[in-house]
């Protein structure tokens, strides 16, 4: 009745006479005198009851007909977009490293991508057994960040469970927020279950307890030194009881569900949670509908803030909390609107973009609260974040507002009713900050603007301290604070205050705060003494990262700027000292670019990587090739492999050192790794042992899709024991194995396992002296198989003999696509061979004869099989003494052929007769779009052909004429060509005889075609001023072209 007084629902009198009367007939009065004043009315009695206790409203609204017959017109919104992602939490396995030892915006930052693919179970599934068989859990932990929804996705359970939609066998739900139990120094299981649902003393059967907020406890648990107790009515502390009823010596028949944060979470033992569930958070495009709702679009405004959040990992990251998603949208939607241009930089550090979201709220308070009280409250509200923060309590009471000058009840509008969020409860009335981000600010504003002026050491809250005069002196106790081992709930605190020192920042909150901002020159030296931490630090530890996080926030970008573009170019070489350290592993952390490759080639050791490792688990494509490392560095990778936290997908460890003993500690790993998808190992010295080690895992493991270990000494032992694992594995899709000497025998291991693996779609296998036998044993595998897509032979000694095999088992075939036998000892026989199975194949799409011996006869026949075959689209036979009957007997086949793509003559003599006859064909084939003719002999008389062809052709794009000598002639021929063709996209003319003039030509047709966009022109005796010419006049004429001259 207080409240409803408050809200101006209830007159003076009209509580006075209710109060009057006795119990049951005031319930009944109360409802029809508020259900007479209307639906508005009715909608601030049913808020009250929710606010009041969740439990005590679910039986008055689901069981009390009286106050059911008032109430049925009101709706419960429980539709609400942002309740959409509370509908299912994510299975999960223990917590992370870093929910562990990080702050929960290090946590979000860091995105979490390492737990693989938990298992998702339904809000109705949550607290049920997950077979018939099982038992549903008694103890059910689900964490998130501030913020997440915890307390949200409580209410909806229990407003869901008493509407009966789900858990109809919980026949009683008793609801407590675990911060009311702070105003209580003992109390009993009874007198708890009696504050959770009066009228009970002990919970019926069936019972569930729900202990919303294990964070906001005024003490952690410490089940190392608790008081054990059974007895339902001895009174202990609040953290001791719960930690009894946890450990099932109270209330032992009761299911308990508890909520918490992850740091507080991890004071429970893990053997006494049978459910550990996590909120997941708002995916990428429930941000974006979010956002599109709170921001009412003018002039692209939605564009750019969506834009500007996909450029700023970390930003994003935070909006997967729908709290700071709304933070986030609404500063930068009314940055754009404040601010005059539309180009001006939207913030993108946390400082700006809570200053900006301040000065929203200040702006929309004028009117309500004058501006020299507003900025009073200001620093009021500050004063309450700072003490909150320093006794680590994020339920703040009545009492802690009184004492900072902030008088209740909050005036309706008011700044202090913008930032803080009502906590109603019957026993006590609490506050909070509408998120923990924001109270870290509010704290950071009173700090910077305190330190100025304070004596003492402002952490002290009232003790003793050495004397502490001047900011910075007061900045650089803060920081060792932060750096100190419990130091992470400071962390963010930090990052704010050295946002406070950005002119950018201050400029925003100019007028808002409580004291006159007077110009200062702390900037500098908190730079430099941050700088100096750096440099002096041994190792890259979490806070080492925060501390290049605060440069960040003040603007100072200059050291971050230069290992970035290292990085990015592969430089990195030689500039890795402890300060350069620090910024790549602040890089590895938020930097997109590093999120998708990160290139350390040739640039870390054993110290660097022992550093990195907290920081490298986080990168999901990491290349750390031609490091000369050795064992004892996979001893420290599989440490992160085998990590929760692991978020790493591909990882190239390629031209290394790495043998038997490492790839055993690898192999471990890779059996409970979860993540990576992709494995380079290629150019190391693994040998047979440490391919039985690889082999072994790939029998467990369930993720790893490509495996590279091409040229690491396996031998036919390290082939044979693959090919076991080929057996049993499901996953693999990828395997190369080029270069390591397996022969015949390990081909037949591998050709044996192909005829039971059906999963595996690419197998490289060139340089390993297969020969015939090997061939032939791969041909018997062919028509069993059905997933193999890729087959690479290259360079295997195989004769006409062990291809005429291939083609056998290539006619039953029908799932290979690519076949590559380049650099084999196949004749005009083998190509017959060839020839008459390609005819009966329907599926090779690639076939490469690069460096055999077909001649005329082998190349004629492969033109007779093209002329019925309607599959093959790229042919290359670069290097096997062809001449002009081959390009004869080839153009024939483009007549008729209308699937090629690509046909690859380089290297062989056709000379101008045979283009002429390829030109001609092109006038007819429109679906050639490739023809490569380098170094075939090509004259004017050729060229000029082809030009012809060029004008009527639609089809080519690529024309490569490279090493020929078409001439003045030639050229000009091609440039009137191109003035005419639209097609055409690449064309290389490098080392022609062409000269400057008919470099000339060219460029002025190129001028006129908007279709070509690469023309190379080297080796042509153009001569430096001609090429500058032409490489000045295309740059103005034809921008979209890219001309190598």
């Amino acid at each position: 009745m207080t409240k409803l007084q408050e809200l101006q629902m209830l007159t003076v009198d009209e509580v006075k006479r209710l109060q009057e009367l006795p119990l049951p007939k005031r319930a009944e009065v109360l409802m029809d005198t508020v259900g007479g004043k209307g639906r508005a009315s009715l909608q601030a009695l049913q808020y009250c009851i929710e606010n009041s206790r969740t439990c005590l409203y679910l039986r008055m609204r689901h069981y009390d007909s009286l106050v059911r017959k008032h109430l049925d017109d009101v709706e419960y919104d429980d539709h609400h977009p942002l309740l959409a992602q509370l509908g299912s939490v994510l299975m999960v396995e223990g917590l992370t490293d870093a929910q562990l030892q990080e702050h929960d915006i290090v946590q979000l930052e860091l995105e979490q991508p390492g737990r693989g693919s938990p298992k998702t179970l339904s809000l109705e599934k949550m607290l049920m057994p997950l077979s018939r068989v099982s038992l549903p859990p008694r103890i059910t932990l689900t964490v998130g960040v501030a913020g997440a929804g915890k307390s949200t996705l409580v209410r909806l359970f229990v407003e869901k469970w008493a509407r009966g939609e789900m858990c109809t066998d919980i026949k009683s739900v008793l609801s407590l927020n675990l911060w009311e139990l702070n105003i209580y120094d003992r109390l009993s299981a009874e007198k708890l279950v009696r504050i959770a649902c009066p009228g009970y003393s002990t919970p019926p059967p069936s019972s569930l307890l729900i202990l919303d907020g294990l964070d906001e406890l005024r003490a952690p648990l410490d089940f190392s030194d608790s008081i054990g107790s059974t007895d339902p009515q001895k009174e202990l502390p609040p953290e001791c009881l719960i930690t009894n009823i946890l450990r099932g010596n109270l209330l032992p028949d009761v299911s308990v569900w508890i909520t918490s944060r992850p740091g507080a979470a991890s004071k429970i033992p893990g053997g006494l949670v049978d459910r550990m569930t996590e909120i997941s958070g708002l995916g990428s495009s429930e941000i974006r509908d979010f956002l599109d709702q709170l921001i009412h679009d003018t002039n692209g405004t939605m564009e750019r803030v969506w834009g500007h959040l996909q450029c700023h990992r970390a930003l994003k990251a935070l909006c997967s909390v729908p709290t700071l998603c709304h933070i986030i949208g609404l500063s930068l939607g009314f940055t754009l609107h404040a601010q005059d241009s539309t180009y001006q930089p939207l913030p993108d550090t946390l400082s700006a973009i809570f200053s900006w979201y301040l000065r929203a709220q200040f702006c929309d308070s004028e009117g309500i609260e004058q501006p020299t009280n507003a900025r009073r409250t200001f620093g009021n509200l500050g004063k309450l974040a700072f003490q909150g923060l320093l006794r680590k309590r994020t339920i703040l009471y009545e009492s802690d507002l009184k004492s900072c000058g902030i008088e209740t009840p909050i005036l309706p509008g008011s700044l202090c009713s913008r930032l803080l969020v009502f906590q109603n409860s019957p026993s006590c009335l609490s506050f909070s900050f509408c998120h923990l981000l924001l109270q870290e600010f509010l704290a950071a504003v009173h700090y910077y603007s305190a330190s100025k002026r304070a004596i003492f050491d402002l952490f002290a809250d009232g003790g003793v301290s050495w004397p502490k005069l001047g900011f910075l002196n007061h900045y650089k106790s803060a920081t060792q604070r932060v750096l100190q081992a419990d130091g992470i709930q400071l962390s963010i605190f930090l990052r704010f205050l050295s946002g406070l020192l950005s002119p950018q920042v201050l400029r925003v909150l100019a007028g808002c705060l409580p004291s006159k901002e007077e110009p200062g020159n702390q900037r500098g030296p908190a730079i430099d003494h941050l700088q100096s931490l750096l440099s002096a630090g041994k190792t890259i530890s979490s806070g080492m990262v925060n501390l290049v996080c605060c440069l960040y926030e003040m603007g100072h970008t200059e050291l971050i700027s230069v290992v970035e573009e290292a990085l990015k170019t592969g430089s990195l070489r030689g500039q890795l000292n402890p300060l350069t350290c620090s910024a790549l592993a602040y890089l590895l952390r938020v930097s997109g670019s590093c999120a998708q490759e990160t290139n350390l080639n040739q640039c870390l050791n054993y110290g660097l990587v022992q550093n990195f490792l907290p920081q490298l688990q986080y990168c999901t494509n990491l290349r750390m090739e031609n490091n000369n490392f050795k064992d004892d560095v996979m001893e420290l990778l599989a440490s992160i492999l085998r990590a929760k936290d692991c978020a790493i997908q591909k990882i190239s460890l390629a031209e290394n050192q790495l043998g038997n003993r490492g790839i055993k500690v690898l192999g471990k790993a890779l059996m409970v790794n979860r993540t990576l998808s992709s494995l380079d190992l290629h150019s190391n010295i693994i040998g047979p042992n440490g391919a039985r080690a690889l082999a072994e895992a790939l029998r467990n493991n369930q993720v790893l899709l490509s495996l590279n270990l091409q040229n690491n000494r396996i031998k036919s032992d390290g082939a044979q024991h693959l090919a076991q694992s080929l057996r049993m594995n499901r996953m693999l899709r990828a395997l190369n194995i080029k270069k390591n000497g397996i022969e015949a025998a390990g081909a037949e291991g591998l050709a044996s396992s192909l005829k039971e693996n059906q999963v595996l779609q690419e197998l490289w296998l060139s340089s390993n002296s297969l020969g015939d036998d090997g061939a032939a044993a791969l041909a018997e595998a062919l028509p069993a198989n059905s997933s193999l897509i890729t087959l690479d032979l290259q360079s295997n000694s195989i004769s006409n003999h062990g291809l005429r095999s291939l083609t056998g088992g290539l006619s039953r075939n029908h799932s290979l696509r690519h076949l590559n036998l380049r650099e084999n000892s196949i004749s005009s026989e083998g190509a017959q061979a060839l020839a008459q199975s390609l005819q009966k194949n329907s599926t090779l799409t690639h076939l490469d004869l690069t460096a055999n011996l077909l001649h005329d006869e082998g190349a004629e026949a492969l033109s007779r099989a093209l002329r019925e075959n309607r599959s093959l689209e790229s042919l290359h036979l670069q290097w096997n003494f062809l001449r002009v009957g081959s390009a004869r007997s080839l153009a024939e086949a483009l007549r008729v052929n209308q699937h090629l793509r690509c046909l690859d003559l380089q290297e062989n003599v056709i000379g101008d007769e045979g283009t002429c006859a390829l030109a001609s064909a092109l006038q007819e084939n429109c679906s050639l779009s490739a023809l490569y003719l380098q170094g075939a002999a090509v004259g004017p008389s050729g060229a000029q052909s082809l030009a012809e062809a060029l004008r009527v052709n639609k089809g080519l794009t690529t024309l490569d004429l490279r090493g020929n000598n078409i001439g003045l002639r030639g050229a000009k021929a091609l440039a009137a060509a191109l003035k005419v063709n639209s097609t055409l996209q690449t064309l290389n003319l490098q080392e022609n005889s062409i000269g400057l003039d008919g470099a000339i030509c060219l460029a002025n047709a190129v001028s006129g075609n908007s279709t070509l966009v690469s023309l190379s022109l080297q080796g042509n005796h153009i001569g430096q001023s001609g090429a500058k010419v032409i490489s000045d006049t295309l740059k103005n004429d034809a921008p979209h072209c890219k001309v190598n001259i």
